[in-house]
């Protein structure tokens, strides 16, 4: 079963205490640590980089200064964004909570179904991304002969269409408003009807976000010009740019690359 490791930043000890003591009930959900402030939240997520974080936006306490600007902070730092889900007693942040592509939003006081929505929502989410490898689960683990497979298998669904793609053929995603086209290393183009920042949560390591419309596959990438801002693509004439939010992230894959054998001449 997989487990989700998680951080509350919420305004008082009370309300994490309650908070915990929910998810405690859920076998789904690994506690890591808590913070009752902007402050204390942030060192927290950027130490422990949990899977998700349960998040206050609107506190009576404005002294803790929680809101949405939390998110765009983690932005700065990480590669791979955590599920946010906002935890909140105000009904009128839906909409905004929207725009910041959270993970889920539910109001205070919580309660057990709020959270077995959020758990199937996350299996739900599993599934699209390992869809070949969830259903050969029970076999594998029957047959001493089969091996797991490792590679990540993504599935586009369509109206009924299903279309499997090896996550290793991809080089890279790029948002088109509310969907996402994903560029095969054989030059087709599949779209998906999932924003990038949908994208850029469920994938890790190969994916790396180096612009507001891209994801790259740093497998594929041939060439880093700092002074152009642009990546060069694997045997293809086009060029990605990053941008100066995302520099960060480059700087990351640029060290990555330096790692084992390696020589800069």
């Amino acid at each position: 079963m997989k487990k989700y490791s998680y951080i509350i930043v919420d305004e008082s000890a009370e309300s994490i205490l309650k908070t915990k003591s929910l998810l405690d009930g859920f076998a789904e959900f690994s506690y890591l640590a808590a913070g009752e402030n902007y402050r204390d939240g942030l060192s927290l997520v950027l130490e422990h980089q949990p899977e998700l974080i349960f998040l206050e936006i609107d506190p009576e306490n404005a002294e803790t200064h929680l809101s949405f600007s939390f998110i765009n902070e983690l932005h700065r730092f990480l590669i791979h964004i955590p599920k946010i889900i906002i935890i909140t007693s105000k009904k009128d942040k839906a909409f905004e909570a929207i725009q910041y592509q959270v993970f889920d939003y539910i109001l205070k006081p919580l309660g057990r179904v709020d959270v077995m929505k959020t758990i199937l929502k996350l299996h739900k989410i599993a599934f699209e991304a390992y869809p070949m490898q969830l259903s050969l689960e029970p076999a594998l683990m029957t047959s001493p002969v089969v091996k797991r497979e490792k590679q990540l298998i993504i599935c586009v669904k369509s109206y009924g269409d299903y279309r499997y793609l090896r996550a290793a053929d991809i080089c890279y995603f790029q948002a088109d408003n509310n969907s996402t086209d994903i560029y095969m290393n054989s030059g087709e183009m599949i779209t998906a009807f999932k924003t990038l920042k949908h994208f850029e949560a469920i994938l890790s390591s190969p994916f790396v976000r180096i612009h507001n419309s891209y994801i790259i596959n740093i497998n594929y990438i041939a060439r880093i010009h700092n002074g152009n801002s642009v990546c060069y693509i694997k045997n293809s004439p086009k060029k990605i740019p990053f941008s100066k939010t995302y520099k960060s992230n480059v700087d990351l894959i640029i060290t990555e690359f330096s790692k084992g054998n390696y020589i800069e001449v």
